[in-house]
């Protein structure tokens, strides 16, 4: 799959905001950063539990996202685990603004 999939209208997915799209397989989450969007794949890689749900986010900074259950720390640019206990990165998806529409890629399998 390689083409871009709809996420949120850029009016309706306002900074601070993340939204979770399910892919065939994986759960993404799609991050408004005052205007920077990021998509990463939805699971700690320390015991596969969610990140973030669409009510719930911890964000370190405007780079990192911690997970809930073990504190492991993840890059939003590069999926890089930043600490332990997770030291596999998480998977980072393409992102981008077109027609007033934010969309991801799912670029896996290319």
């Amino acid at each position: 799959m390689s083409d871009w999939i709809d996420v949120a209208q850029l009016d309706e997915f306002a900074p601070g905001s993340i939204r979770i799209v399910e892919l065939e397989d994986v759960a993404v989450a799609v991050f408004n950063i005052d205007g920077d969007f990021h998509a990463i794949q939805n699971v700690c890689t320390h015991d596969g539990s969610p990140l973030v749900s669409d009510t719930q986010q911890e964000l370190v900074n405007a780079t990192e996202i911690r997970c809930p259950r073990h504190g492991a720390r993840f890059c939003l640019k590069t999926g890089e685990a930043k600490c332990p206990p997770a030291y596999e990165p998480v998977i980072v998806f393409p992102v981008r603004v077109q027609d007033k529409m934010v969309q991801l890629r799912d670029h896996r399998f290319e």
